[in-house]
């Protein structure tokens, strides 16, 4: 039995040294495309909904989410990534908005939000339910009516004595005004802001459809078109961006937590299912946007650093002389080699 083990020694030092040369230089290239096309020639005899049941999908997809979603990781970087945006974007000046963004699927856009009046109905009739809005809306027009009482007003003063009878008429409506904060022309008043907020809605519903406003957006839009990506920046500070970012990912984060949010996981998850679930493993590939040579070009990217690495430190080899060990050593292949 001694000069059993001694042979399985020999033995696991030629296997490791086979399995080191497996993953070394262009050798590890052809190791990588055999083994892909193997694994994908499986894969082409297995059908996902036979491996895989909607519940497992489910329980990965919210796992991905609840762990992946709120890890320290993108919570440190959300805000880091924002000020790096920020920096390329102020001190990049090569590309105009252009460059970045096609004109065809903006003006795609805006034609589809512009054109989706039964949306606008449905906000415009909600905005008229708030008494608030009203309030502010009122506020609004009684600011532009004041802007435009003030801009006469100047140019009445610059007339002998109707300054005197302006500054009458601004005392009178004062004094009206204290009256109707505090009684039932006070109530009127509501109810003509009101009156008045649905009458705003009706412009604006007439200017969505009737207005150019399509074509008025896309000529803002060239404006920009041409201007170099850095003038993105006047619109807001990094210190804007910043915070608009963390707010964004916070509402992200804490809506994932959320019971509905978990049903809409689970619906997309058995579209996702139903649609897929008689594709071979191998066929959902194409529908990916993968390839074979995809895959073997991804591992060979970061695989031979990893390995060379490992290797070199003698970790690697410990660990396939770990897995391989118990094999070489068990009493049934000591047993074949001392010829029992």
């Amino acid at each position: 039995m001694t000069q059993a083990r001694q042979i399985a020694e020999r033995l696991l030092d030629a296997q490791v040294d086979f399995l080191l040369a497996e993953v070394t230089g262009d050798r590890f290239a052809e190791v990588i495309a055999r083994d892909v096309a193997a694994v994908l020639a499986v894969g082409d005899t297995i059908v996902f909904g036979d491996v895989v049941s909607l519940a497992q999908g489910e329980e990965t997809v919210a796992t991905v989410f609840d762990r992946i979603g709120g890890s320290p990781v993108i919570a440190d970087t959300v805000g880091i990534f924002s000020d790096a945006i920020y920096d390329h974007i102020a001190s990049n000046t090569e590309y105009t908005l252009g460059d970045v963004v096609d004109r065809e699927p903006v003006e795609a856009l805006l034609e589809k939000i512009f054109g989706m009046h039964q949306a606008q109905e449905r906000i415009l009739d909600r905005l008229t339910e708030s008494p608030l809005v009203a309030t502010v809306a009122a506020r609004f027009v009684d600011k532009l009516i004041g802007d435009f009482m003030q801009a006469n007003r100047e140019r009445a003063e610059k007339i002998p004595g109707v300054s005197s009878l302006m500054s009458l008429g601004q005392s009178a409506a004062n004094r009206a005004k204290k009256v109707a904060d505090s009684t039932f022309v006070g109530d009127l008043a509501g109810k003509g802001a009101l009156f008045a907020l649905k009458r705003t809605n009706n412009a604006i519903r007439d200017m969505l459809r009737d207005a150019p406003v399509h074509s008025a957006a896309m000529e803002f839009w060239d404006l920009h078109a041409d201007e170099p990506v850095a003038g993105l920046r006047e619109y807001l500070t990094q210190k804007d961006l910043n915070e608009l970012v963390q707010i964004c990912y916070e509402i992200a984060v804490t809506t994932r937590e959320k019971e509905y949010f978990g049903m809409l996981v689970r619906e997309c998850v058995e579209v996702f299912y139903t649609r897929y679930s008689k594709h071979t493993l191998s066929a959902m590939l194409p529908e990916l946007g993968l390839t074979a040579d995809d895959i073997s070009a991804e591992i060979l990217r970061y695989g031979p650093a990893v390995i060379e690495s490992a290797k070199a430190n003698g970790v690697l080899a410990g660990l396939i002389r770990e897995r391989l060990e118990p094999f070489f050593f068990s009493e049934q292949v000591l047993g074949i080699l001392g010829g029992e």
